[in-house]
């Protein structure tokens, strides 16, 4: 019952509170991003959320538009300021997917949406986060880990959708509050990871000259 209904009731009263509560800050969020980064204040991405359904994600911006002579983006290290980092520092640049969470996009709690691009890359176990909506705060919060690597991450929200719980979701609340000080305190907004896409295809050389090896080495003991 929690799951298929009282879950999204929570989802629509808690996010359209604060929308209306927190909207002085975002008001003065969206005005200091317009000062330091320029137009556009919002950052707008393709992301999944339940079933595969992809859908436009909104934060505020924390990267510059800072471009080369031939009008590419620069790195995003290059891009990188120290106001945006503080945005992504307290979690502050992720208060407009209230409204995402509102229009039923995605979930208060629940996996992180992430790029379409990523879904083949995903392991059995891992494609069940996709049976729940993607979340503002992700259950990984409760390992108080704040560079999971992507195995850890996909694993954990995976568990999640197959055990969804409103206990399991007040337990994920209240883990953010510790996290979020965490992020504040080890500067969290200077992090950056690399992709799913990246990370799996490493892998997935590095396991392929494993295996060329040992053959080679089969082959070297049975001339």
């Amino acid at each position: 019952m929690y799951k298929h209904f009282f879950k999204r009731f929570f989802d629509i009263l808690l996010s359209g509170l604060a929308l209306i509560i927190l909207s002085p800050i975002m008001l003065i969020i969206a005005l200091s991003v317009w000062i330091f980064m320029g137009s556009p204040i919002l950052f707008k991405q393709a992301r999944t959320t339940k079933d595969g359904r992809i859908f436009y994600i909104k934060k505020f911006r924390t990267m510059k538009d800072t471009r080369d002579k031939d009008g590419n983006l620069l790195s995003e290290e290059e891009r990188k300021c120290k106001f945006g980092n503080f945005l992504r520092g307290t979690s502050l640049d992720e208060l407009p997917e209230l409204w995402n969470i509102f229009v039923g996009d995605m979930s208060i709690i629940g996996p992180r949406p992430l790029h379409a691009d990523y879904m083949p890359y995903y392991k059995d176990s891992e494609k069940d986060r996709n049976t729940v909506r993607g979340g503002l705060v992700p259950p990984e919060v409760l390992t108080k880990n704040l560079t999971p690597s992507w195995d850890e991450q996909l694993d954990i929200e995976g568990q999640y959708a197959r055990n969804l719980t409103f206990i399991l979701d007040l337990k994920i609340f209240f883990a953010t509050f510790v996290v979020l000080f965490k992020r504040m305190k080890d500067d969290y907004g200077e992090y950056v990871r690399p992709t799913l896409i990246e990370e799996r295809e490493q892998a997935m050389e590095e396991k392929e000259a494993v295996e060329k090896e040992t053959v080679e080495k089969g082959e070297e003991l049975n001339v």
